[in-house]
Formats: structure tokens, sequence, C-alpha cells
């Protein structure tokens, strides 16, 4: 098969597009052929100096595709079904091998691409949400990179909530697109200071949740933007700065930092049924997944850096 490959960690430029040897089936796992890949955050920051699982090593967490082999053990999935698949590594490909339990069917007539997109960046935002952001309707939530993947999955959930929901963004334009996911206010933060402009916006008290999948000085921000007993969902590192925060705010307002990685129970029964319920509800109409762009999988360095240009609204994807 064909995959995008690197020897080393670094910038975009270190991805190749090259032959690779084709993945096995397990017995308690599926092969899918992928149509879609979709480029998450961490895959380039696991680019840029994550662990070489393999040498060449083939990133990635997410694709969608055709199961073209069940292994043995497995009974919920069959030749020909389309799933989203997730793992640690190796969407970057023509093929993948992922355990059946890292699988989710795709419902008949939903795209797939648009399905490639969903188990992390829709599971995670409403995970940051809900299972560990404990959101009420009436409440105001600030959504750190609402651009991104997560951001707009949490704008679309917190708003179909009953929330009023501010995010952040990089442009205008940016901002300007993501009003018709339910956006109330957005803030440029290259113009504007994040934390007087939600305390403008909020007539001082704070909000009551943030989603802050950047960290580094962006995570301080988000803790100074907190209402009392605000929360704070922490679920990433993409400003890849080191996360140095002065926390000593959070007692006094009775605030709380929160840890999010949905990797952690991904595979448990929650989880697990939680995407797929969202999912569902994606091909049924109730959400919408936001692709910006797509490029072939031998272009697979230009999407990195356009990733990192920070012009994206929503997903890029990789087509084999």
């Amino acid at each position: 098969m064909k995959a995008a490959v690197y020897y080393e960690n670094g910038d975009p430029s270190v991805l190749k597009y090259e032959d690779f040897p084709d993945p096995v089936c397990h017995p308690k796992g599926i092969l899918v052929r992928v149509e879609a890949v979709s480029i998450e955050g961490g895959d380039t920051l696991n680019r840029f100096g994550g662990p070489l699982v393999t040498k060449p090593h083939v990133v990635g967490y997410q694709a969608g595709g055709e199961v073209i082999e069940v292994g043995s053990e497995v009974t919920n999935f069959k030749v020909g079904d389309k799933v989203a698949t997730s793992g640690a590594f190796g969407s970057h490909a023509e093929l993948r091998s992922v355990p059946a339990r890292s699988a989710w069917h795709v419902p008949n007539g939903f795209d797939v691409k648009k399905a490639s997109v969903m188990p992390v960046a829709f599971g995670t935002a409403d995970d940051c949400l809900f299972e560990f952001g404990h959101l009420k309707a009436g409440e105001t939530v600030l959504v750190q990179a609402g651009a991104s993947g997560v951001g707009v999955a949490a704008i679309q959930l917190a708003k179909r909530a009953g929330a009023t929901v501010l995010a952040t963004a990089s442009s205008d334009e940016r901002l300007e697109k993501l009003k018709r996911f339910g956006l109330d206010h957005g803030i440029n933060y290259r113009t504007h200071d994040v934390v007087q402009e939600v305390m403008r916006l909020t007539d001082k008290k704070g909000v009551n949740l943030v989603v802050d999948s950047v960290g580094g000085s962006t995570l301080q921000g988000s803790i100074l933007s907190l209402a009392y007993r605000g929360r704070v969902s922490m679920v990433g590192g993409a400003g890849r700065e080191g996360m140095k925060v002065d926390v000593s705010s959070l007692m006094g307002g009775n605030r709380t930092l929160q840890g999010v990685f949905l990797g952690a129970e991904i595979a448990g029964d929650r989880a697990y049924n939680n995407i797929q319920r969202l999912i569902n509800e994606a091909a049924a109409g109730q959400l919408e997944v936001l692709i910006d762009r797509t490029f072939p999988l031998s272009e697979a360095a230009a999407a990195h850096a356009y990733i990192e240009s920070r012009k994206a609204v929503g997903r890029v994807l990789l087509i084999p």
C-alpha cells in the first residue's frame, strides 16, 4: 500500500509518500480500505515530537472507509460495512487495521468523509461539555480554538444544550464562519485580550465553562475567564507551549480545572456508545460536520502545513 510516512520528527516536510507493508487483520479486528483520513491536531503534534512506533512511521488517529476483511472473532462488522475508525497511529495510509472496538458503523447514506471526522473531535467535545464539564442549559461557555475540529463540535453541542457560546479564533473571517454553528460572540485573540473581552461580554461575571484544547498561556486566560464555580475542561496542548499556569484563583472562586482525555475511556461502553450516538445524530442531520479542505494522501506534507497555518475552519482530510 501507499502511505504518508516519516523517518524523523520535524516540520511537515519530513512527510514522504512511499510504499509501506500492508497491515494484517487481527482476529479481534477489521481491515479497512481507507477512503478519507481526518487529520487531527494530535497528528501534527506527534509528527513534530511524538514517538516513532515504527520506522518509517505512519502517523494518524482517524480514518473512515470500507471493511474489506473481518477477524475470526468479530461478529458486529461484515465485509462491505462503512466505518469510522480511531487508533494510536496508522491513519495516513491506503489501508488500516484496527480492533473492532476502535470502529463505529457509518449509517447508510451518511458520507464516510464526514464520519471520519467524528470519533475524536465530537467525542472529546461532548465529554468536555457534559461528562466532565457538567454543562447546564442557561450557562455560558468559552470555546478556545473555536475553528478546530473539537471547537466546531463543542460550539454546536453547547448551543444545542441551551448555552450561550463564546469562542476564540485567529481572525474575524474564521469567527464569522462559526456563527452558523451557534456562536453568539467571537473573540479574535490576535487583536483582543481574551480575558478582557470575556468579562466585557459577560458583564464581568465570567463564563461557567471553558473548553481549552490549546494549553500553555491560553490555559491561563481560560482560568482567569471563569465565573464563580466555573470549570475548565483542559483537553490538549495544540499551542505547543509548556503548561505553566498560576492556579491560585481557582480556590477563591471555588473553580475547577479538569483534565480530559477521551483516549483513556474510548473503548469503554460509555464513550464508545456515545460516539456512535453522535455519528447517528449527524447522519440524521442533527449535527453538522465541517470539512474545510481535502488533499490527496500524496500531499500529506502540504496538508499538515496548511493546518499549521491556522487558516482552516473545521477538519482537513487526506484522500488516498
